[in-house]
């Protein structure tokens, strides 16, 4: 091999391996999310055949049936953006007692909904979407 070859060879893996460490190095393109105050659930009485849409704010506690639900963190994405909507939620169960036993703690997704669903033999619940505003009013005003 002569030696301008060697040298082009070297340049070329020179040039390269600085290609590779520029983009190791290069600020990712992740999406900024957006949190929303207030959360769109849809609810099914198994029983009836009844499904309903429902906002709840965050940190507020609704009661759906047997289940008690409390929304902690809710995001979507801007609207120039592939939507992507996530609700952090706790579910739990109310007892003919009057106990509450917790069924569900995580994260649930608008475009998976089967994905962490609340499993319950009477009622399925699943985030429809987040937004900024209800018609219904928060639950310090009410």
């Amino acid at each position: 091999m002569t030696s301008h070859n060697l040298f082009s060879l070297r340049a070329f893996f020179a040039v390269m391996l600085f290609a590779v460490t520029a983009l190791s190095f290069a600020p990712s393109a992740r999406a900024e999310t957006v949190a929303n105050p207030v959360v769109v659930f849809a609810g099914l009485d198994k029983i009836t055949g009844r499904i309903i849409n429902f906002d709840v704010y965050i940190d507020e506690t609704v009661q759906f049936g047997a289940l008690q639900i409390t929304p902690k963190a809710c995001y979507t994405r801007p609207a120039n953006e592939t939507q992507r909507t996530t609700v952090f939620v706790e579910v739990d169960q109310v007892s003919l007692k009057q106990t509450l036993s917790r069924i569900f703690t995580g994260w649930m997704f608008a475009d998976s909904p089967a994905l962490n669903a609340i499993d319950h033999a009477v009622y399925d619940i699943w985030l429809v979407d987040c937004k900024q505003s209800s018609d219904i009013p928060p639950p310090s005003s009410r």
